[in-house]
C-alpha cells in the first residue's frame, strides 16, 4: 500500500535490442523507442544504422493513481527513424514518419519494486498480421514509492531571494509547456511517428527560450542523458500547488473503470473475493449482472449483538452474556465484562427456521460460591427483547450496514422496571452479506474453525540452481588410524553436499589423484537444483566431504537473501568463492567455487503435467495479462452416501465440503453438517492466463472438526473428484451441470453422489485467446535449458510436499490428504487398473488406423463391387492429377469435421468410470493400488501379487521383443548378415531402378494400384513372396541369452 500523499514513479530502462528487421533498404535500421504509460509518452534517442542498438536510457513516468497501476499497460513501440536516413543520405529522402519495427506490452501487475528489477528480453510483436517483425528488446521496469513531502516552512520561504523565485517561475512555465505538448500527444496515442516529429519540431522553439536559473537541455539531449523524462514525470515539491492541478484537457486522469478493475485485481492471480471477481468478469463481458449470479441467493436472518449496559451505574460487576432463541436454535454469546461488549454476528438459515419470532435474553453470571461444596446459584435473567420475523427489514449489498440500536429489555425487577439495555441489529440478508463470512452460522456448526469457508494461496516456488565448479586449498582431515593401517596410502574421494531445508543433493565423487582433480584442486562442474519456497529458508549449506575418512572437510553457508535472481539464460549469474570452515584444528579448510542463482524463468510444477492449472514463470516480470476469467459456483450436492456410521449401524451422517484448485489459489467451501443434500451456494473466481489448463474439484467429508481419538490426527475422507479442462468450455456461456462423484476405495468402486456446479469462462478478446493457443505451453527456459524427466519428477514431488506442508499450517488447516488428493501425488505408483486404462487408450487411438486397414481390405477383396470400382476411378484421377491430392484431403477432413459437429460434446465432461476401468477391476487389484511403499500386506499376498506382475511383465517383454525383431529384419537387408537374402534384395533394387527409369511414374503408380486391387480370382490364398521373404530375414533374438 502507498502512504497517503506519497507519489509513485515507474522507471523504464531501455537497455538494448537484438536482431532487428532491416528497414532502410541498406540492410540496417536507425531505431528509437517510444514508451507510453498512464497517458504519458517518452522517447529514446535514435541509434543510427545498427540492428543491435544499445540505449541504456531511463525513462520515468508519474503514476497518477498507484492503486490503479495494476490495470495499466506499458506499451513500447520501436520505429525506424527515416529522418536520420534522409539526413545521412544527403537530404534527398522523404520526411515521412518512421517505419514500425515492433511493439511490446508489459502489464502493470508485473512491475517489480526498486531493487528487485532484472533485465528481461521481450520478443517484439507484430502490429498486424502482415507486419514483418523480428528481434527482441531488453527492458528493466520497476516502480519507486516516494514518501509524502514534508510541510513547507513558511518563514524560510519568505526569506528566499527573488532570483530563485524567478527561476522557479520559469521552470514552472517550461513544465506547463512541456505538459501541454505531452497532453497533445496523449490525445492521440496511436498517431504515427510523423506527427510525433512535428510536435517535437514545434516544441523546440519553446524549449530554446532564454535560460536564467539553470541550463536548459534540448529534448533529444535530455532524453539521451536520462534527465528530461525525470523533469517531465516528477514535478517539484515546492511548487506542488502550481504544477499539480492539471486541467482535464491537458492531463486526463485514468478512467474510473480502470481504477475499479485495478482495485478488484484484474491483472493479478491472487483475487480471493468471489463477488469482486465476478463483477469484474461481467464488466469485461459487457454484462450488468451482480455478484453471486451463478448460485442461488439464500436468505439468512442476521443478528448482531454489540453490547449491553445496566441502568444503574452501581450495579453488579459480574460478566454478562446474551442468549438467542428462535425455534429449535438456542445459542449464547461469550461472557463479557459488565459493559457487555460482545460484537458478535449470528446467521440463521431462514429456510430451517420454524418459529415466527426471535427472542434475545441477557443474563448475568452468578458469583461462584466461596466455599467448596456449596450449590452454584443460577444466572440472573436481566430481561429479554422479542422481534417478529415478519417485520425484520431486508438488506442486500451495496446497501450500507444496518446501524445497531439500543433496545430496552423487559425488566425482571421486583417492581417491573427495566434494568438493562442491549444494543443490537436484526436484518434479513443473503450469503453475499459482508458479515456472513465471520458470523456464527447455523448450518455449518456455528463458530467452528474447521467448518469455515476460506481461500488459500500456495507458496511461490522457485528453482534454486547451485553450480559447483571446483575447490582449492583443501585441508583434509586425517583418516582414522585403523583405516590408514588397513588400506595403506590411498587417494581421498571428495564430493560436495548441498542442503536446503530437508532437501539434500550430492555431486559425483572425485579422487584427488585423478586427472579431474589435478594436484589438489578437484573440479566437478555439476549443477544441483533445489525447490525454494517464499519466504525462503535463511541459508543454503554447502559442504565438502571425504568418502574415505568419513569426515567433513569443511562447510559454508550462503544466505538466500543475497542470491542472484535471473529470468533467462542470456547472462550467467556471478560466481563466488566460499571459505570452508572445518573443525577447531582447521578453522580454514579451503574454499569452493560456486555459482548460485534463483531461476525465475522456470515454472515449478507442483502437480501432474497433464492436469496443470498454472504454467507461468516464477519471475513476476515474465507474467502476462490474463486472457479471461473463470467463475465457478458451488451450488450443492445430492444423494451423498453416509460417511460416518454409528456404532450400532442404525444411522449415518455426512459433513461435506468442497475444495477447488486452480493456479496458486485454493478455495474451500464451508462445511454443511449432517446433510446428504447440502447446498453451499458459494461462488469463486480465478484469472485465466492459459486456456489449456485444468480446474480440479474434490468433495470431502469433514472429520477434523471433531476431537481426535487418543491423540491421533484425523483425516478427512474422500467423497469424489472431478477435473474440468477450460479449453472444452465455450466463452461467455454459463454451464449448470450435475457431475457424478465416483470414488475408488480399497473395498471397491462406489458412486458417492452428485455435485451441482455452475461454470462460466469469460474472455473479452477472442483474438487474445487464439494467440494463447500458438504460444509455448511452458516458459522459455524449459526449452532452452530443459530438465531431465527423472530430475523433473523429483522436483515435482518436492514441490508437492512443500505446498502440502505450508497449507497444513494455515488456519483452518487444509490437510495433507486433501492437498495430495488434488495434486495427484500417487500417479507414479503401480496400479493394474491404470495400466489397463492406458493400454486401452493406446488401442483406442490406433482403432482409426485399424478401421482404415479393414476398409482397404474389404475394397481389395471386392466385398462391395461398386465401392471397389469407385476406388479404381479415384486412383486414376489422383494419378493423372496429383496436384489435387492435398486439396482433396483437406476438403475431406473439413467435411468430416462438419459432420461430427452435430455430435460434439454439449457440456464439459467429468471423470469417466468406463475409461478408468473401475468396473473390470478385482478387489485384490484395488487393494494393491492403495497399498503403500513398503507394502504392509502379508507375505503370501505380496508373493501372489508379485507372481501376477511377473506374468504381465512377461507379456509386455514378449511384445517388445517382437517389435525389436521387425526393426532388426529391416537392418539385416543392408548388413549382409544373410548374404543370399541381401544379394537378392540388391538385384531386385537394381531391376527396380532400371524399370523406374524406363517406365513413366504415373503408369507405374496405376499398374501398382490395379495390381493391389485385382479381383480375388487373380489372387492366391497364400502370403505373397515379398512377405515371406521379409519373415525369413534374421533378427538378433537368437543371440539373446
Amino acid at each position: 500500500m502507498v502512504e497517503e500523499g506519497a507519489r509513485r514513479r515507474v522507471v523504464v530502462e531501455v537497455c538494448n535490442a537484438r536482431n532487428l528487421m532491416p528497414k532502410d533498404g541498406q540492410g540496417t535500421a536507425c531505431a528509437y523507442a517510444v514508451v507510453d504509460f498512464d497517458g504519458q509518452r517518452r522517447r529514446t534517442a535514435t541509434r543510427p544504422r545498427d540492428l543491435n542498438p544499445q540505449w541504456g536510457e531511463r525513462l520515468e513516468f508519474l503514476v497518477h493513481s498507484p492503486g490503479a497501476m495494476a490495470a495499466e499497460t506499458l506499451e513500447l513501440n520501436v520505429y525506424n527513424d527515416k529522418k536520420a536516413i534522409a539526413g545521412s543520405g544527403g537530404g534527398g529522402g522523404r520526411k515521412s514518419g518512421g517505419t514500425f519495427l515492433g511493439k511490446v506490452k508489459v502489464a502493470g501487475a508485473s512491475f517489480a519494486k526498486e531493487g528487485d528489477e532484472t533485465l528481461v528480453y521481450y520478443p517484439l510483436e507484430k502490429r498486424s498480421v502482415f507486419s514483418q517483425i523480428k528481434g527482441e528488446i531488453g527492458l528493466k521496469v520497476w516502480f519507486v514509492d516516494e514518501p509524502p513531502p514534508a510541510p513547507p516552512a513558511a518563514p524560510a520561504a519568505e526569506q528566499k531571494g527573488d532570483a530563485p523565485s524567478e527561476d522557479k517561475k520559469e521552470a514552472t512555465e517550461d513544465k506547463g509547456k512541456d505538459s501541454a505538448a505531452a497532453a497533445a500527444e496523449e490525445k492521440k496515442p496511436d498517431a504515427p511517428p510523423a506527427e510525433e516529429k512535428k510536435a517535437e519540431d514545434a516544441a523546440k522553439p519553446e524549449d530554446k527560450k532564454p535560460e536564467k536559473g539553470g541550463k536548459k537541455k534540448s529534448p533529444e539531449k535530455g532524453k539521451k542523458d536520462g534527465e528530461k523524462p525525470k523533469e517531465e514525470g516528477k514535478p517539484k515539491d515546492d511548487k506542488k500547488e502550481v504544477a499539480a492541478p492539471a486541467s482535464p484537457s491537458k492531463a486526463p486522469p485514468p478512467s474510473p473503470s480502470k481504477m475499479q478493475l485495478a482495485t478488484a485485481g484484474v491483472a493479478g492471480d491472487l483475487e480471493i473475493r468471489p463477488q469482486t471477481a465476478a463483477e469484474r468478469s461481467m464488466a469485461a463481458s459487457g454484462g450488468g449482472s451482480a455478484s453471486y449470479d451463478l448460485v442461488d441467493r439464500v436468505p439468512y436472518l442476521f443478528v448482531r449483538l454489540l453490547k449491553a449496559k445496566h441502568h444503574q451505574d452501581g450495579g453488579s460487576k459480574q460478566p454478562l452474556y446474551a442468549q438467542l432463541c428462535i425455534g429449535a436454535h438456542t445459542v449464547r454469546t461469550r461472557a463479557a465484562a459488565s459493559a457487555g461488549e460482545w460484537d458478535q454476528v449470528f446467521a440463521f438459515h431462514k429456510a430451517s427456521l420454524t418459529a415466527s419470532s426471535l427472542e434475545v435474553t441477557v443474563h448475568e453470571e452468578a458469583k461462584k460460591p466461596e466455599k467448596e461444596g456449596e450449590p452454584t446459584p443460577e444466572d440472573a435473567n436481566l430481561g429479554f427483547v422479542s422481534f417478529d420475523l415478519q417485520e425484520v427489514p431486508k438488506r442486500s449489498p451495496p446497501d450500507s450496514a444496518l446501524a445497531p440500536q439500543w433496545y430496552t429489555l423487559e425488566g425482571h425487577a421486583e417492581d417491573g422496571t427495566a434494568t438493562c439495555d442491549v444494543m443490537l441489529a436484526v436484518w434479513v440478508g443473503k450469503q453475499v452479506d459482508e458479515a456472513f463470512q465471520e458470523a456464527w452460522q447455523s448450518d455449518s456448526g456455528g463458530n467452528l474453525v474447521h467448518t469455515r469457508s476460506k481461500a488459500y494461496l500456495s507458496p511461490k516456488l522457485w528453482y534454486l540452481r547451485l553450480s559447483v565448479i571446483q575447490a582449492q586449498d583443501l585441508r583434509l582431515p586425517s583418516p582414522p588410524d585403523g583405516k590408514a593401517k588397513q588400506f595403506g596410502p590411498t587417494f581421498p574421494e571428495l564430493y560436495v553436499k548441498a542442503q536446503l531445508g530437508a532437501q539434500v543433493f550430492k555431486t559425483g565423487r572425485i579422487a584427488l589423484g585423478s586427472a579431474a582433480a589435478g594436484a589438489s584442486n578437484p573440479s566437478w562442474n555439476e549443477d544441483l537444483l533445489f525447490v525454494a519456497a517464499e519466504p525462503f529458508d535463511p541459508f543454503l549449506t554447502v559442504a565438502v566431504e571425504d568418502v574415505f575418512s568419513g569426515h567433513l572437510v569443511g562447510q559454508a553457508r550462503v544466505p538466500l537473501s543475497s542470491v542472484h535472481r535471473r529470468s533467462d539464460d542470456r547472462a550467467e549469474p556471478p560466481s563466488r568463492w566460499l571459505n570452508l570452515c572445518g573443525d577447531e584444528a582447521r578453522p580454514y579448510a579451503g574454499r569452493v567455487h560456486v555459482r548460485v542463482c534463483l531461476e525465475g524463468g522456470y515454472h515449478v510444477l507442483d502437480e501432474a503435467a497433464n492436469v496443470a492449472s498454472d504454467v507461468r514463470a516464477a519471475s513476476k516480470q515474465l507474467s502476462k495479462p490474463p486472457v479471461g476469467m473463470l467463475e465457478v459456483g458451488i451450488r450443492g450436492a445430492s444423494n451423498l452416501v453416509p460417511m460416518k456410521i454409528a456404532k450400532d449401524g442404525s444411522s449415518g451422517s455426512t459433513d461435506a465440503y468442497v475444495v477447488l484448485k486452480y493456479g496458486p489459489k485454493w478455495a474451500r467451501t464451508r462445511t454443511i453438517l449432517d446433510q446428504f443434500n447440502p447446498r453451499w451456494n458459494e461462488q469463486y473466481a480465478w484469472d485465466v492466463f492459459d486456456p489449456c489448463t485444468v480446474l480440479s474439484i474434490a468433495v470431502f467429508d469433514n472429520v477434523r472438526y471433531k476431537i481426535a481419538d487418543a491423540g491421533k490426527l484425523p483425516k478427512d475422507a474422500r467423497i469424489g473428484k472431478l477435473r474440468i479442462r477450460l479449453s472444452t468450455l465455450d466463452t461467455n456461456r454459463v454451464y449448470v451441470i450435475n457431475y457424478a462423484l465416483t470414488a475408488v476405495h480399497p473395498v471397491g468402486v462406489r458412486k458417492m453422489g452428485e455435485l451441482e456446479l455452475a461454470i462460466r469462462f469469460t474472455c473479452p478478446s477472442w483474438l487474445t485467446l487464439m494467440q494463447a493457443y500458438g504460444s509455448p505451453l511452458l516458459p522459455r527456459m524449459h526449452y532452452v535449458k530443459p530438465l531431465g524427466p527423472a530430475q523433473q519428477d523429483v522436483l515435482r514431488h518436492t514441490a508437492m510436499r512443500m505446498v502440502s506442508g505450508r497449507l497444513a499450517r494455515s488456519e483452518p488447516p487444509l490437510g495433507p490428504e486433501v492437498v495430495q488428493y488434488l495434486l495427484d501425488t500417487d500417479t507414479h505408483t503401480w496400479s493394474m487398473r491404470r495400466s489397463k486404462a492406458n493400454w486401452f487408450r493406446v488401442v483406442g487411438c490406433l482403432s482409426h488406423v485399424a478401421t482404415a486397414v479393414k476398409w482397404a481390405h474389404r475394397v481389395r477383396t471386392w466385398e462391395h463391387s461398386p465401392t471397389t470400382v469407385l476406388v479404381h476411378m479415384l486412383l486414376v484421377a489422383i494419378v493423372l492429377c496429383p496436384e489435387m491430392i492435398l486439396p482433396t484431403v483437406c476438403l475431406y477432413l473439413f467435411l468430416v469435421l462438419l459432420w461430427r459437429y452435430r455430435s460434439r460434446p454439449r457440456e464439459p465432461m467429468g471423470m469417466d468410470p468406463r475409461l478408468s476401468h473401475v468396473d473390470s477391476v478385482s478387489p485384490d487389484e484395488l487393494d494393491e493400488e492403495f497399498d503403500g511403499l513398503p507394502s504392509g500386506r502379508p507375505a503370501d499376498v505380496v508373493r501372489m501379487r508379485y507372481d501376477r506382475l511377473r506374468a504381465v511383465a512377461g507379456r509386455a517383454q514378449t511384445l517388445l521383443g517382437d517389435v525389436a525383431a521387425q526393426g532388426e529384419r529391416i537392418e539385416a537387408l543392408l548388413s549382409w548378415r544373410d548374404p543370399r537374402a541381401t544379394g537378392v534384395f540388391a538385384v531386385v533394387i537394381l531391376l527396380t531402378a532400371l524399370a523406374l527409369y524406363a517406365v513413366p511414374f504415373k503408369v507405374l503408380l496405376l499398374g501398382m494400384g490395379f495390381f493391389y486391387l485385382r479381383h480375388p480370382r487373380f489372387r492366391g490364398d497364400m502370403p505373397s513372396a515379398g512377405f515371406n521373404f521379409f519373415r525369413r530375414l534374421p533378427s538378433l533374438s537368437d543371440r539373446v541369452l
